[in-house]
């Protein structure tokens, strides 16, 4: 079966903090264009259960939210990998050549370069979206400093956060669309179920990951398993009307 050839590549823990800070981004994208005129201008609050989009005062809160969510997400994201110095999704050096060649073998075909865990445009896009996120958060913070008693920021900061912001509104959403276009290529489409069940088919690491030592020694290990395992069930299976034989011979006696 299909999904006894399947290998962990995400851990419960990834894969948690992954929604998380799609959620948290979701949300923090939505209650941003609600808090503009946008909601009553083109009567999305007339939609149903979608009144409460034309009050500014709940999509405030809701930004809130998914402010508080999305530092929370990159807060545990960044101390727990640092701290256990895991960097295999960080850019290095070569990414960008390799990427324009991964790209290039999947719209003309031919061979691809060797992958590690992640691929090249993985760890790029990574980078790209971890910026851009720790750039809203700061700007954000900035911004709700404005709002708060006892905290005097000059106007020309917060003119600059508030541009700033907007840009990395727009940025985050063309990341989104980016990392979600990449399923278009049907090499990347095995890695789709990894993003919900963290597993994905042994072959294809042995195939495109084939720098990941760990992940090419768990697929092996993997496929080697399912052939003892088929084979010993050939061996305890007898066909229906098949006498050893042993059995004939005692049968004659």
């Amino acid at each position: 079966m299909k999904t006894e050839s399947m290998i962990l590549r995400q851990s419960l823990q990834n894969r948690i903090v992954h929604w998380g800070v799609a959620f948290s981004t979701f949300i923090l994208i939505a209650s941003g264009i609600f808090q503009m005129p946008v909601s009553k201008r083109y009567m999305i609050n007339e939609l149903p259960l979608m009144a409460w989009s034309g009050d500014y005062h709940i999509s405030l809160m809701l930004h809130y939210v998914g402010a508080f969510g999305l530092i929370f997400f990159v807060a545990f994201h960044l101390y727990f990998h640092i701290a256990r110095a895991e960097f295999d999704i960080f850019p290095k050096k070569g990414d960008g050549v390799k990427s324009l060649k991964i790209i290039k073998a999947m719209l003309f075909g031919g061979q691809e370069p060797k992958s590690e865990k992640y691929l090249p445009e993985q760890r790029l896009a990574y980078f790209f979206i971890g910026l851009v996120l720790l750039l809203l958060i700061a700007t954000g913070l900035v911004k709700t400093l404005k709002n708060l008693a006892g905290w005097n920021i000059s106007d020309s900061l917060y003119l600059w956060s508030a541009q700033l912001h907007n840009l990395g509104m727009f940025l985050i959403i063309l990341g989104i669309i980016g990392h979600l276009a990449a399923l278009i290529f049907k090499a990347n489409r095995p890695l789709l179920r990894a993003m919900f069940s963290g597993r994905v088919d042994s072959h294809y690491i042995v195939e495109r990951h084939s720098l990941w030592q760990e992940g090419v020694k768990m697929a092996r290990d993997k496929v080697a398993e399912n052939n003892i395992d088929s084979k010993t069930t050939a061996c305890h299976t007898k066909p229906l009307g098949e006498v050893s034989n042993t059995e004939s011979t005692q049968n004659k006696d």
